[in-house]
């Protein structure tokens, strides 16, 4: 992808309490079929992220991250799937997973460690990249790749 294929936002959220509103509004233009790939160190707060993303939308649950299961759908009106490939090394892995499901458009997507999958995703995507660990402020970038 090319920077001119790609809109981006970028914020630093100084709390937890900034951060989880980010995502919730964020969860506010999701659609069924959309993809958000996130990225960032393990404690960057992906997982906290797309808990926020799933309480805004379905206003019950907790997410908690898929990483031995690699998949979790929130059932809901959309549907929500959680994919973790923290633990894929390769790709043809993800091939026993059937993740056709989750890619059919009728749900919305959330991708944590979505670079070690990469090809499988499609190229309309949002990406968020989340910097900062434990009680430090978060800078979120977010792209929307065409």
């Amino acid at each position: 992808m090319t920077e001119k294929s790609m809109q981006t936002l970028r914020k630093r959220l100084s709390t937890r309490a900034d951060f989880t509103a980010f995502a919730a509004g964020f969860s506010r233009r999701l659609r069924p079929g959309d993809v958000v790939a996130l990225t960032g160190a393990l404690g960057s707060g992906k997982t906290t992220f797309i808990d926020a993303v799933v309480r805004s939308l379905h206003a019950r649950g907790e997410a908690s991250s898929p990483t031995f299961t690699f998949w979790h759908r929130y059932a809901g009106e959309p549907p929500i799937d959680h994919l973790d490939f923290f633990r894929i090394r390769d790709p043809r892995e993800l091939a026993e997973l059937g993740l056709e499901e989750a890619f059919d458009g009728r749900s919305i997507v959330l991708v944590e460690w979505w670079r070690n999958a990469a090809a499988i995703l499609p190229a309309h995507r949002y990406e968020i990249e989340i910097i900062g660990c434990g009680e430090e402020p978060r800078v979120v970038t977010l792209r929307q790749a065409r």
